[in-house]
């Protein structure tokens, strides 16, 4: 195959891109989630630390109860549920290893921590979605992040970020617009100024999606849905449960 074809293929999965909350019954193959999972290793790593452990929980009883706390009742249907954890408990164990107290509480390391995983597990979709499968992130875990935690036995310096639904899709959704490339892209100095024309385009392009589309069918713009997603503080617990991991975050 021509290197380029491969790139092509690559990147249209990459657009392809849709969260996907229906799955079939049809389970996914172990050594395929095992082939994900190393495919999400193969990420970058902020000074190689892989600051990121993975829980996959089969346990029916456990999902429910996650499927509560996040407030996603999907968790429960998809044929695989992992919650990604951002982890310094390993880094931990490796400094004791040399006789070196782990200097762990402090931005940086959060930082690096949640890149980290989240590189990783967005390296995760991708590979799922080039086998024909498909998954939703629940970000719903930090609605309840100590409850989820200690359903699956977390220790100091572990943290819950995110989940992973996966399965195959019953039903696929058409792929949202994206921000042009010109509004993201600025080049050797910030453009400010540009994004009033960029954002009243961006608008019409959003609600003429949203009034086409299958399901759900509304008259909105992106800018009206981002004004009122950012109005009000948000999971402001977060801050407080981290200090119970062990980051006294400023």
């Amino acid at each position: 195959m021509n290197p380029k074809d491969a790139l092509t293929e690559t990147m249209n999965t990459m657009n392809s891109h849709v969260s996907v909350r229906q799955y079939t019954s049809a389970p996914i193959p172990k050594q395929h989630l095992l082939e994900m999972i190393r495919a999400g290793q193969s990420a970058s790593s902020s000074n190689f630390v892989q600051a990121y452990s993975i829980i996959r929980i089969t346990d029916l009883e456990k999902r429910e109860k996650i499927a509560e706390y996040s407030r996603n009742q999907h968790v429960k249907e998809a044929s695989e549920f992992l919650l990604f954890c951002g982890d310094l408990k390993r880094l931990e164990h490796a400094c004791m290893k040399h006789g070196v107290a782990m200097e762990h509480d402090n931005l940086e390391n959060f930082l690096v921590t949640t890149i980290d995983t989240a590189l990783m597990a967005q390296n995760i979709i991708v590979a799922a979605e080039s086998l024909g499968y498909g998954g939703c992130y629940i970000g719903g875990v930090r609605n309840n992040p100590k409850q989820i935690g200690e359903i699956v036995g977390l220790p100091d310096k572990v943290f819950p970020l995110f989940g992973l639904c996966l399965g195959t899709p019953s039903v696929i959704n058409d792929v949202k617009p994206r921000l042009p490339v010109n509004a993201i892209l600025h080049e050797n100095t910030y453009l400010e100024e540009k994004y009033e024309d960029m954002l009243e385009e961006y608008d019409q392009t959003m609600s003429d999606y949203y009034q086409s589309r299958a399901s759900n069918n509304k008259n909105i713009g992106w800018t009206e849905t981002m004004a009122d997603f950012m109005r009000n503080k948000r999971r402001t617990h977060m801050r407080e449960y981290m200090k119970s991991k062990g980051f006294n975050l400023p």
